[in-house]
């Protein structure tokens, strides 16, 4: 059953229908001295995350573990009142508004949805949302390459990218005749490897993508890259984890005149891990380059007696009907996660996204330098985090995370699958979901396990 308190007008219409000042007249008839003002010996209320979490200490048979894996799908606190909104049967349809007539509520809030992600992003104009964030980075490249009108084709790709994304990139694009030249990173900071660009031919290179954070959850150089881009007379694509936007400078105001698009994963803003899906995509660009952005916008209008409407300003009708000289074929925008997205930052705030944003970070340092006193483990780059980082330890990667599994901790990410050179190495995530006892937790069990058995250097 939903909560639904009353707001201070309500209250005042119900107390002015009884003629009666304020609620305390209610009360008159019970002696004063029976009255008290506050409840001293009963303690402090908990939040719901707390309460949540106390629940779940207590009910028999459910151990969910903690999680500090991330590598793309982060796990963040979403308020209840979000998903109870989204399951309203006004919202409750998960596919695309293709038509015009789409109700004027779905309208309202993809035009509200866009607001948000340009203001977060810092640009000109969003589109109503995509598949996922890796298809959303397959857009933007295509999108680049139109803009350069076929005269360019060479997309540069850091491999500080998340790997899975540059998978997709590939698998896309592999009969677009479009180029991808990756570019390697620094094996200190773990940052895109400036003198890389020394060896590049700056010619024909349509694009130029930057990750912020990067897959190792390292903070870029993004004004030098987006500068970069500028000098090659390249598109700048940013890839940007959307929560970390609100903490950090946004895209718009990279380098001397921002990026030219901006896209990303819409996971972190109130959509559940779930298994792997589903999740949504976001894209943001300058206002010069809409004409090549997929999908569609919504606007906002009056009719001819002056009251408020909604419609669909931009709709690239053929994608629907053109195939290979569509804008996109990728249709599916998954209408309900970006509904949840919406309200999730709306009941936020600004200062609630920034707030979770921070003690992700705070709470991510934190492990870091507990980490870094234990013998066996270092932690790899040197360059500023968001609330990621990569340690390596000094016996198998895979060992250590079957023995935190064993007790209950989700330990992390192994990176050499897609990293060979960083054996041993372990990619760990921490959100503003982990509790002091968490991270003592974590600190504790690692401990044990490389203390306890013959290790091996890293």
């Amino acid at each position: 059953m939903p909560f639904i308190p009353h707001t201070d007008e309500d209250i005042a219409a119900m107390l002015a229908e009884i003629d009666v000042n304020d609620i305390q007249q209610l009360f008159d008839e019970i002696p004063k001295n029976l009255q008290i003002d506050e409840l001293k010996k009963i303690p402090s209320g908990m939040s719901e995350f707390e309460t949540t979490r106390f629940m779940l200490e207590k009910a028999p048979n459910i151990s969910p573990g903690s999680c500090f894996i991330g590598a793309g799908a982060y796990e963040h606190h979403i308020p209840a009142a979000v998903w109870d909104i989204v399951g309203r049967g006004e919202y409750y349809s998960a596919y695309t508004p293709y038509q015009a007539e789409a109700s004027q509520g779905t309208l309202q809030l993809i035009y509200e949805y866009q607001t948000i992600m340009t203001r977060l992003l810092g640009l000109d104009v969003s589109n109503a949302s995509m598949y996922d964030g890796a298809t959303a980075l397959v857009e933007a490249v295509l999108m680049a390459v139109r803009i350069k009108r076929g005269k360019a084709n060479r997309v540069l790709v850091p491999q500080s990218l998340n790997p899975i994304h540059r998978k997709v990139l590939r698998t896309f694009l592999a009969r677009q005749n479009i180029s991808l030249e990756e570019i390697a990173y620094s094996r200190e900071t773990g940052q895109v490897d400036h003198t890389a660009f020394d060896k590049i031919d700056t010619q024909s290179v349509a694009a130029l993508i930057i990750p912020q954070p990067n897959f190792f959850g390292v903070l870029e150089d993004v004004d030098a890259l987006t500068n970069k881009a500028k000098s090659m007379d390249a598109i700048s694509i940013a890839y940007v984890n959307p929560l970390a936007m609100s903490l950090l400078k946004e895209p718009g105001a990279w380098g001397d005149d921002g990026v030219d698009i901006a896209c990303g994963e819409g996971q972190p803003l109130g959509v559940p891990l779930a298994s792997g899906g589903p999740y949504f995509g976001f894209m943001c660009c300058r206002k010069q380059h809409v004409r090549q952005m997929p999908g569609r916008i919504v606007g906002r209008t009056h009719d001819k007696d002056g009251q408020q409407g909604f419609v669909l300003t931009l709709q690239a009708r053929e994608q629907h009907i053109r195939r290979s000289k569509a804008t996109s074929n990728i249709c599916t925008n998954q209408g309900l996660m970006v509904t949840a997205a919406t309200i999730y930052m709306s009941i936020l705030g600004a200062a609630g996204m920034r707030q979770a944003a921070t003690l992700s970070h705070q709470k991510s340092i934190d492990l870091q330098n507990q980490l870094q006193n234990i013998p066996g483990v270092d932690v790899v780059f040197t360059s500023p985090k968001f609330h990621e980082f990569v340690v390596c330890f000094n016996k198998p990667v895979a060992t250590v995370l079957r023995q935190m599994s064993d007790a209950g901790l989700q330990a992390g990410y192994s990176l050499q699958e897609h990293y060979p050179e960083l054996k041993n190495c372990l990619l760990v995530c921490v959100t503003e979901t982990k509790t002091k006892k968490d991270i003592e937790n974590y600190v504790q069990v690692l401990t044990h396990i490389l203390t306890s058995e013959e290790s091996i250097a890293c």
